[in-house]
């Protein structure tokens, strides 16, 4: 209901009776004496007695009967008197005398102390309509005289038909204010939970004064005519604006041992990220990267492709358009980033590292929401419009890259053209689209989600004789859940369908003369409950079953290495991926208490590949946090994982193929500390220690090689290794007009394995076996990220990234040599042993965004520049050995070592966002 201030009612015009009690009152008593005989004439004579008050009540003395009782008249039936009509201001009083009868009637009343003729005539008349209990004198009903009074009131003005009626809202996001004061003329009134106000007021020039916790007062100007509901809404601006304000789920209990959870600004205006949420990932402690820029995160020392990436538990290959840009799903779909470093929970199944989980925001039930940006590399839009008639909600989103406009431009301008009829360019483009149906049944939704991705990168031809040739990637999901209560718990299914593809088009000229492709179907049914069993256990139930299909294009000379030529024969050449991945989970909650949380829980998988390859796994894991104090908390990990072999990035069919390579297995262990020192800053550490009992690591290259050779002999890829690290992290989460973090992270990542040794002659001279460093390994990692938002809606910030190399061995880079001299003193390049390479040379970069928000009266607009790499450093991530000469007599020839002709990453993304 509104609340407001209730409109003044006229008072009611009543008598008052000046009697006192009739305590300090003298009654004259009309009453005939005792034996009292009528003349002879015939009239009666009467008499008029004193009344006195005594301690024994009211007495009146006479010659006869001495002391007697009287008992005083009291009102029965009042007579208010009017108040007379003219020009008069301010209250009267009009004192009269009554004569009452034996019945209480009023024979007479006259003025004995008055006003204007008016109102002693009004006190007058209305006198006659009083109506009183007769007075007794020792029981006999006797006439008395009484003075009574009358205040005339002025009447109060009568009730306003004139309203002013209306809504209070924030300017931009169009938020309903509850509890904003409305005040005029000195009348406040306050509105409800849903903004709303009403307020009755006189015709005329109206001066509105509006004022709201959080946001600058605002006056307005209303003329009222006479009758009139006036109906209006009001903006008032915030005095810090969020122009990504979303319908934010409530954070999970804290029940797994390395989650971080970041909201709001915190996934969304950290520099460097592009505004986008999951690029915000490559910041958080345990994470490296394969290079500066590419949003594929390198988690506690394994491969991009051992972290499993899911949108609302929707698995997903990949989370980056062209590894380089925005993620692969608008911004404002997303609410909140899990990210698990380490030991994720069971519900992450099939992966051997850890877990990043976008979680959707919940849909809004009111009011249309719509929002659009653009800068120099693509533009978005985003519209949710609720039902609430049916209550449904329909949201619909996607983005488009301009062709290349920026990554081409920069590539563009290193390329060198030849040719008189020769145009060749880079491209690079992309496209993204979301849908979601989101419906009440009862007490449970039902929702349908539907996004995909496509990315493509080559190289353009003009002429009929210039070769060119494009990368293709992408991917499509249908998801239809539903969640119900059931049986006291909350159960939850779902159906997803994907398709993913991959594949590399050549061309010559406007001709296309060859194909390489990877496409896989994914059918996917998954049922989940949890419940509550009593105030300290509760538990959850899952599982899942996955069908995979997937297969192989090759035509023309687009050949990948390995392969046998135009063979038909050959393995790749046709269809034969055909996988079902199945599983069950329990996980088991204990609170003992409030100190107490430990989590247990058990997976169970199976991994089928047609034809009879299968393998059956369990997978105990185990989370406890102690809290030793309100501040700090202690915690501690541990699980077993699984996943098919892996390549570098997560690719279709490949994963499903691995399989007749087996399984990955490892073991993760999590120990660490969190610790609120002071309000507004969280301190957290953690020590880890991965053992790998099995690991199989592919490059691309070595599995087409494996899977051209079908079962045919080969030398088994399979190795073993093992990683740990220390990771540390200070955060001030949002509030207060700022964010920030500062984290390091120390790793060691080790696989074992069989190498050559060489000589100065750069020849063969045995083999060595043992511990190399893991081609990922970044052993030093520090992040530091600040913003701040300053008054008037300016929001600054910076990011400063620094790790060190990754090992030179020749996986992700060029291969360690080092320099001989040969007996004539010549040098010459030789091949470094593993055991022995160097590392690549250590990289920082500075990233910085700056943003000015306003606001106007429905529509919230943000322009922003964001830069990746402002500092202009570049990355070194391979040498190029050659040799030089100098060009004069007794020339000589020197070994040079030269970092590989790679620009400095710099994206320096200038737009603007309207939000609605």
């Amino acid at each position: 209901m509104s609340r407001h201030l209730p409109v003044p009612l006229p008072f009611t015009k009543r008598p008052i009776l000046g009697w006192s009690g009739l305590l300090a009152l003298l009654l004259v008593v009309l009453a005939s004496p005792a034996g009292a005989q009528p003349a002879e004439t015939g009239t009666l004579i009467t008499r008029e007695q004193e009344v006195r008050a005594l301690d024994g009540g009211l007495v009146v003395e006479t010659p006869d009967a001495g002391m007697t009782t009287l008992t005083p008249p009291t009102l029965l039936t009042d007579a208010p008197a009017q108040y007379p009509e003219g020009d008069w201001t301010g209250p009267r009083t009009v004192t009269l005398e009554l004569l009452l009868t034996e019945q209480g009637t009023v024979e007479r009343a006259e003025v004995v102390q008055g006003a204007e003729a008016a109102f002693n005539d009004a006190a007058v008349r209305a006198a006659t309509g009083l109506r009183f209990t007769p007075a007794t004198l020792d029981g006999t009903p006797v006439s008395v005289r009484l003075p009574f009074t009358y205040r005339f009131e002025p009447p109060a003005e009568p009730a306003s038909r004139t309203v002013l009626t209306g809504l209070i809202r924030s300017k931009g996001t169009r938020k309903p204010l509850g509890d904003a004061a409305v005040t005029v003329n000195g009348a406040t009134v306050t509105t409800d939970a849903e903004g709303h106000f009403e307020l009755a007021l006189k015709p005329g020039l109206q001066e509105v004064h509006v004022s709201a916790p959080g946001y600058k007062p605002a006056d307005f100007r209303e003329e009222l005519k006479e009758d009139q509901r006036l109906e209006v809404r009001y903006g008032l601006e915030p005095l810090v604006v969020n122009p990504y304000e979303t319908v934010v789920r409530g954070d999970r209990e804290r029940t797994e041992v390395s989650r971080i959870t970041l909201h709001d600004q915190e996934v969304r205006e950290v520099p460097g990220t592009q505004g986008d949420p999951f690029r915000v990932v490559m910041l958080m402690p345990g994470v490296g990267s394969v290079a500066s820029g590419l949003s594929y995160p390198v988690v506690r020392g394994s491969q991009p492709a051992a972290t499993g990436y899911s949108i609302d538990g929707v698995r997903v290959p990949m989370l980056y358009h062209l590894l380089l840009g925005p993620a692969v799903v608008h911004p404002e779909f997303i609410d909140s980033i899990d990210f698990q470093a380490g030991a994720p929970p069971v519900r992450y199944g099939r992966t051997l590292g850890g877990a990043v989980d976008g979680r959707l925001s919940r849909p809004r039930e009111k009011g249309l929401h719509a929002s659009a940006y653009a800068d120099l590399l693509n533009a978005g839009g985003f519209v949710e419009v609720p039902i609430e008639e049916t209550g449904t909600s329909v949201t619909v989103s996607g983005r488009l890259s301009y062709s290349a406009l920026l990554v081409s431009l920069a590539a563009n301008a290193l390329s060198v053209t030849s040719g008189e009829e020769v145009s060749s360019g880079y491209r690079a483009d992309f496209w993204d689209y979301q849908a979601r149906v989101e419906q009440k049944v009862g007490e449970g939704r039902l929702r349908l989600l539907v996004f995909g991705s496509s990315d493509l990168l080559g190289l353009k031809a003009e002429s009929k004789n210039d070769y060119a040739g494009d990368l293709a990637m992408r991917f499509h999901r249908v998801d239809l859940r539903g969640q119900h209560p059931l049986w006291g718990g909350e159960a939850e299914v779902g159906l997803t369908w994907g398709l993913d593809q991959l594949g590399t088009t050549a061309r010559r000229g406007p001709t296309k003369v060859g194909e390489f492709g990877m496409a896989e179907q994914t059918f996917r049914a998954r049922a989940g409950w949890s419940k509550g069993l009593t105030d300290t256990l509760s538990l959850s139930l899952g599982a899942d079953v996955e069908h995979r299909r997937g297969g192989f294009t090759l035509t023309g000379i687009a050949i990948p290495p390995g392969t046998r030529g135009d063979d038909p024969t050959d393995a790749l050449r046709r269809p034969s991926t055909l996988a079902t991945f199945s599983g069950l989970y329990g996980e088991l909650s204990w609170k003992p208490d409030a100190r107490w949380s430990v989590v247990t829980g058990l997976r169970g998988d199976s991994w089928h590949l047609v034809p009879g390859i299968s393998y059956y796994t369990l997978e105990p894991r185990l989370a406890v946090r102690h809290a030793m104090t309100e501040s700090l908390t202690l915690k501690a990990g541990a699980g077993l994982y699984h996943q098919p072999p892996t390549v570098l990035v997560q690719l279709p069919v490949m994963d499903a193929a691995g399989l007749r390579y087996g399984l990955q297995n490892g073991m993760q262990f999590d120990l660490g500390a969190e610790w609120k020192a002071l309000e507004g800053l969280e301190l957290s550490a953690d020590a880890w220690y991965n053992p790998l009992p099995r690991t199989v690591e592919f490059s691309f290259e070595q599995l087409l090689e494996n899977r051209r050779r079908r079962n045919a002999p080969a030398p088994d890829p399979a190795s073993h290794g093992y990683a740990y690290g220390l990771e540390l992290m200070a955060r001030h989460p949002l509030g207060g007009n700022w964010f920030g973090w500062v984290s390091y992270g120390f790793q060691q990542s080790k696989r074992w394995a069989r190498f050559d040794r060489y000589d100065d002659q750069d020849q063969v001279v045995g083999q060595g076996e043992g511990y190399l460093p893991f081609a990922f390994e970044q052993v030093h990692v520090f992040n530091a990220a600040l913003s701040y938002r300053f008054p008037g809606n300016l929001t600054v910030g910076a990011v400063v990234h620094f790790n060190t190399g990754r090992p030179e061995t020749g996986e992700l880079s060029s291969r360690n040599m080092h320099v001989v001299r040969d007996e004539e003193g010549v040098e010459h390049w030789v091949r470094t042993d593993p055991d022995r390479a160097e590392r690549l040379p250590p990289y920082f970069r500075v990233d910085a965004r700056i943003s000015k928000t306003w606001t106007l009266d429905a529509v919230v607009v943000d322009a922003y520049l964001d830069v990746l790499n402002l500092s202009l450093q570049r990355e070194v991530l391979a040498y190029d050995y050659t040799y030089t000469t100098e060009d004069w007599p007794g020339t000589d020839v020197f070994a040079d070592r030269k970092p590989m002709d790679v620009p400095p990453v710099v994206l320096p993304l200038l737009g603007v966002k309207v939000s609605y």
